[in-house]
């Protein structure tokens, strides 16, 4: 195996694994809540965490344009602007938490119109919300933390820190809700203690990468930061741009809106068609989302070393990283198509019982096993495209996709009424197939030799 896979997979694997303990967690906060003794506090747990959920991807261009810039910073060297990184990141990420406290009231109640719950899971959904709702100054300077670990190369502290987080999790909601006799509150409070606790361990652990970017390397020797990560003795670069950095926060903001639109459109647009046409979607983005937690951890390699070999100038190494996570991501989509060709079905039998729900999931199964090739593409661009700032072109591509993807489902549902499921499953993965072609297009142009000739220039500079 050459370096450059090694490198991939040293970044790709921790990330994997610190993906995976997300529905983990969630199993276990559903099985807590499954024994407070009503099926609203089942409904409660999920509605609250859906919305956390709603929120914080909003707001992930905090981890996306924080790796990014400092990937870059990294490849050319410049260790304040590192340090300038991790600083402003944090301070925005404590700003935005402190926002959304401030805000917390009409956030909850938008949130709650949103979802439509009934009135007892809304009532206990609220209780959840408010005690919740004081990690946001943990979790989103956190979510800020994690970026700039990612941007340095290093993977493994955010897995260290999605452990223990999720560790003291399960430990705090046990000994609040069956200890304590806590209710809903008790899985809040529980959530409330790992995320301030997150943030503690990822600020104890930033020290130890901090401190050889304040020491000068003795005979302008270049200093070792993180593995084999390098940082040159450079010149001092300027201060990084407040309108830059807002610049990347707001295109990946608008760029994931336009994706949390297109999601919660399908969601809503099948539950139009009844419970079971709901269910049935429902348990087949499955499929999407199990890909997701193994190709994200690829999309994180391509972010982080992308945007080191793009700040360097190193065109030859960015290449080399590209193309050889595109055939990491083709080799996934052949293991999970055939997976779920083959076992589709024994696959939607363990997540549930219900057999007519089943067999009507079986009538759009061949929908979902085209969800891994129709999606691999904007995986890796947008770990591209995110660790070399080209926010906008990832903006743009996710726009053209989502009026694409309404506008093929207004069209094609009229045309064909009876068949209003299968054009909505056809619309989403044209949106899926458009984002990963518009960026393939926007590749070319944005990454010719001329751009890696003055980003070279600016890094010896």
């Amino acid at each position: 195996m050459n370096r450059t896979n090694r490198d991939i997979l040293r970044i790709a694997v921790p990330a994997i694994v610190s993906n995976v303990t997300v529905p983990l967690l969630g199993l276990v906060d559903a099985g807590i809540s499954g024994h407070l003794g009503a099926t609203a506090y089942i409904g409660a747990v999920a509605a609250g965490g859906m919305m956390f959920n709603l929120m914080y991807w909003l707001l992930g261009f905090l981890r996306m344009g924080t790796s990014g810039l400092t990937s870059q910073a990294l490849g050319a060297g410049r260790r304040d602007e590192v340090e300038q990184l991790l600083s402003r990141s944090l301070l925005t990420g404590l700003l935005l938490g402190v926002g959304l406290l401030v805000l917390c009231w009409p956030l909850r109640e938008a949130l709650l119109w949103l979802l439509s719950p009934t009135d007892d899971v809304a009532n206990y959904a609220r209780a959840y919300f408010n005690i919740c709702i004081w990690g946001a100054p943990a979790m989103l300077p956190l979510t800020a933390l994690n970026g700039w670990f990612l941007g340095m190369q290093d993977s493994r502290r955010p897995m260290l820190i999605s452990i223990v987080q999720n560790v003291v999790n399960i430990v705090a909601s046990f000994a609040f809700v069956f200890g304590l006799d806590m209710k809903v509150e008790g899985v809040a409070l529980g959530t409330l203690v790992a995320q301030w606790t997150g943030l503690g361990v990822g600020l104890w652990l930033v020290k130890k990468v901090t401190a050889p970017l304040r020491t000068p390397p003795a005979g302008g020797e270049a200093i070792t930061v993180v593995d084999e990560v390098n940082v040159s003795d450079s010149q001092p670069s300027p201060p990084i741009g407040g309108s830059r950095r807002g610049a990347v926060y707001i295109d990946i903001f608008l760029r994931t809106f336009f994706m949390v639109a297109v999601m919660f459109f399908f969601t809503s647009a099948g539950a139009r068609q009844g419970d079971t046409v709901l269910a049935v979607n429902s348990l087949l983005l499955q499929f999407s989302l199990l890909f997701s937690y193994v190709m994200d951890g690829f999309a994180y390699a391509a972010e982080a070393m992308c945007g080191k070999f793009y700040g360097a100038g190193d065109r030859q190494a960015f290449r080399r990283t590209v193309q050889a996570v595109f055939v990491w991501g083709g080799g996934l989509v052949v293991v999970f198509t055939s997976v779920y060709a083959l076992g589709g079905l024994d696959f939607l039998r363990l997540l549930t019982d219900d057999a007519a729900v089943v067999a009507a999931s079986n009538v759009y199964l061949p929908w979902a096993t085209l969800l891994p090739l129709c999606g691999v593409a904007a995986f890796v661009w947008d770990g591209v495209y995110i660790g070399t700032t080209r926010t906008r072109q990832m903006l743009v591509s996710s726009a053209i996709a989502a009026v694409l993807f309404f506008g093929c489902h207004v069209v094609l549902t009229r045309l064909f009424t009876e068949k209003a499921n299968h054009m909505l499953w056809l619309a989403y993965l044209l949106f899926l197939l458009t984002r990963g072609v518009v960026q393939t297009i926007y590749y070319g142009r944005l990454f010719s030799p001329e751009q890696f000739r003055r980003a070279r220039s600016r890094a010896q500079g």
